[in-house]
């Protein structure tokens, strides 16, 4: 009983801090005529109530795809579908069509809120407790909250949830995905994944650890006997899955194609994340290498936008490439939890249309490995949150972010002690370090060096935070300030990137088939 009554706390704490943030402003509250993420989201409940499932993704007289046309998977238009449903009972118009454009009422903001708690307890909390109690280094009561408080506390996800405004249930259904998969339950895990990049295309980030995953496991099993029956059951979960959620596009290949592209809209160019190009939306300063090397480079202007995706395809592949292989031939548990980092990130740094909240697809699997480096997880998370800070000024968060980054570093201090976790063994980082012994003579000195640098990057997350907040730009540089949060942010996510893929190299430990490690 004890350790549920520290998970129960844990939980109302976590509550009472999303709570808080809720009460404050949202995406493009009051900034007509595009508004923000909140009107998206409102929108898509009024198109997806009044109009048939046919009319959802295509441009009619009633369903104008220039303001906020729907473009994710089927799983979102569903759930547009009941909260609408639920919207209409209380107040019609909440979702009348074409009248309820940027429609703004207390009322109607608690409603909303309200849906993004609900998806908060009833998918993305019980799978991060699960998960906790499952890890075997955290069997103890104590172990298993503060872990859990951690991952309940990130700042990142919480200031864009229920601060700006999205649904966690994507990340929430991989997350489930990935506690299937720790209890070898493939064909749970597979379809649960499956449900997850039906929600949002961007869980493509996480999809090729999935996949390198389940495929080394079909291998070591043997594919002349049960490794093939696995393979066949996974292939037809699968299949059943993605034939469950778009049933009713399937009659009419047209609807189909159409849903694909506005999922996919490749020509709208390498930088553009978003079909709009109203400010109050797209603030296109990424914490990417795209980004950071526009500052010396106009890619826009010298590479035609198929080139840019044929680099930018490139350049992400090899990236992830090492780490695949690796998983694929060893697959373990440990291996894919440190994999969906790596991928994740590899696909923010260098892949096609990244918007800034898609760090959060890297930070999640970053929850997953608090309690295997802790130091190395908070210093991520922390600058991650920092990543979105421009956005978080333009929706009025400054005073959420200012009290939940610190009190997340807090937390993370008291549980794990971050920075007594930084030699060479806690970092993951042994076999690497023996692999370099007599030839990098500063390792013996590398905890304080590291240790170091996590200050130095604190005050400068610090100090760029203040100005950012306090100061105009400069004169003629209107985006100076987001363009230093993106460049300083991308050269740490590169090292971090170099960091998680070294881990993954160098592990000569294959746990197989053990339990959560």
């Amino acid at each position: 009983m004890e350790k549920w009554s520290l998970m129960t706390i844990t939980v109302l704490l976590a509550l009472t801090v999303r709570w808080a943030v809720s009460l404050g402003s949202y995406s493009g509250a009051g900034k007509p005529p595009m508004y923000g993420d909140y009107e998206a989201q409102r929108h898509w409940q009024e198109i997806t109530y009044n109009l048939p499932i046919r009319q959802w993704y295509f441009n009619t007289s009633d369903n104008n795809l220039l303001y906020w046309g729907l473009d994710y998977p089927p799983l979102t238009a569903y759930h547009s579908f009941v909260c609408a449903y639920i919207a209409k009972l209380i107040n019609p118009d909440w979702v009348a069509l074409h009248s309820s454009r940027g429609y703004e009422s207390q009322p109607h903001k608690l409603f909303m809120r309200t849906t993004v708690f609900v998806a908060d307890l009833l998918v993305y909390i019980p799978a991060v407790i699960l998960y906790c109690f499952s890890l075997k280094e955290t069997s103890a009561k104590k172990k298993a909250s503060t872990c859990a408080l951690c991952i309940l506390l990130y700042p990142g996800l919480i200031l864009i949830d229920h601060g700006h405004f999205q649904y966690p249930l994507s990340l929430g259904l991989a997350l489930w995905a990935v506690l299937c998969l720790s209890h070898d339950w493939d064909l749970l895990g597979s379809a649960a994944f499956c449900l997850a990049l039906n929600y949002k295309q961007m869980e493509l980030y996480h999809s090729l650890p999935f996949f390198c995953y389940l495929l080394g496991k079909c291998f070591k099993k043997g594919l002349k006997g049960k490794g093939l029956v696995l393979l066949a059951k996974l292939a037809g979960t699968v299949l059943l899955s993605f034939a469950a959620c778009w049933l009713p596009f399937g009659t009419d290949v047209e609807q189909i194609m159409q849903v694909l592209r506005r999922l996919f809209p490749i020509d709208r160019g390498l930088f553009e994340a978003c079909m709009f190009s109203s400010p109050t939306h797209c603030p296109d300063k990424v914490a990417n290498i795209w980004c950071s090397l526009s500052v010396l480079i106009k890619i826009k202007n010298v590479i035609s936008p198929r080139t840019q995706l044929k680099l930018s395809f490139a350049v992400t592949f090899l990236s992830l490439l090492p780490a695949c292989i690796k998983l694929t031939v060893q697959p373990s548990l440990r291996g894919f939890k440190f994999a969906l980092v790596s991928c994740a990130l590899s696909f923010f740094l260098f892949s096609f249309q990244v918007h800034e909240k898609s760090i959060l697809l890297v930070s999640v699997p970053v929850c997953l490995i608090i309690n295997e480096i802790p130091f190395m997880a908070t210093w991520f998370l922390l600058v991650s949150t920092f990543s979105l800070l421009p956005l978080l000024l333009k929706d009025g968060l400054l005073l959420a972010y200012a009290v939940t980054t610190p009190a997340f570093l807090a937390v993370c201090l008291a549980s794990f002690s971050i920075l007594e976790k930084t030699s060479a063994e806690d970092l993951q980082l042994k076999a690497f370090s023996l692999s370099l012994k007599g030839y990098v003579s500063w390792f013996k000195s590398f905890p304080r060096i590291v240790r170091s640098l996590f200050l130095l990057s604190l005050a400068l997350m610090g100090v760029l935070s203040v100005l950012s907040a306090a100061l105009p730009p400069p004169p003629g540089l209107p985006d100076f300030f987001p363009l230093a949060v993106a460049v300083v942010s991308c050269l740490h996510f590169l090292l971090f990137l170099g960091y998680f893929n070294v881990v993954i190299l160098w592990d000569s430990r294959n746990r197989g088939q053990k339990k959560m490690s």
